[in-house]
């Protein structure tokens, strides 16, 4: 499968301790299989540190059996609560090789934090997530597993906004 990360630069050879901790899945190397949602990274973290809006595309192996995997087929309670905790600097995600699943982007997480500041109930949550188009994202938590699940292809630069 075909996925992509946006940078502020080329990065051939991801490591996963260049990862902030207070992401949705923790620290890790994050992908998504949407080329315009890594587009969208990749202007965001130029305009935040410098250096030129990149995009880099990568093969991620679809051999992910005995790693282990955490999957969230869709923005339920189970989800809600681990993007919570992991942006409460949590560290749930020690037990996973991998963990795929919605992106709670800026307008997502809008909702979202509204649960998170004890404002609504995870029934209201959820039921205000269905209004907004999910992106995926996969997060890869463990650097051994690397240079086997993910071959960097190339890479393009974007126009600065």
């Amino acid at each position: 499968m075909t996925v992509y990360h946006g940078s502020n630069m080329k990065i051939p050879s991801p490591d996963v301790s260049f990862s902030k901790n207070y992401l949705d899945f923790g620290r890790g190397f994050y992908v998504t299989s949407y080329q315009n949602q890594a587009e969208r990274w990749a202007q965001r973290k130029a305009s935040r540190y410098g250096g030129q809006p990149t995009v880099n595309i990568y093969t991620l192996s679809d051999k992910l059996s005995g790693l282990k995997v955490l999957k969230f087929d869709n923005e339920n309670e189970k989800w809600l609560d681990f993007v919570c905790a992991c942006r409460k600097g949590e560290n749930l995600n020690q037990n996973y090789d991998l963990i795929i699943g919605a992106v709670a982007d800026d307008d997502v997480f809008k909702t979202a934090d509204m649960y998170f500041r004890g404002l609504w109930d995870k029934k209201r949550t959820i039921e205000g997530l269905r209004y907004f188009k999910m992106n995926d994202q996969i997060c890869i938590v463990n650097q051994q597993i690397v240079p086997e699940v993910l071959k960097f292809e190339k890479f393009y630069c974007l126009e600065e906004k």
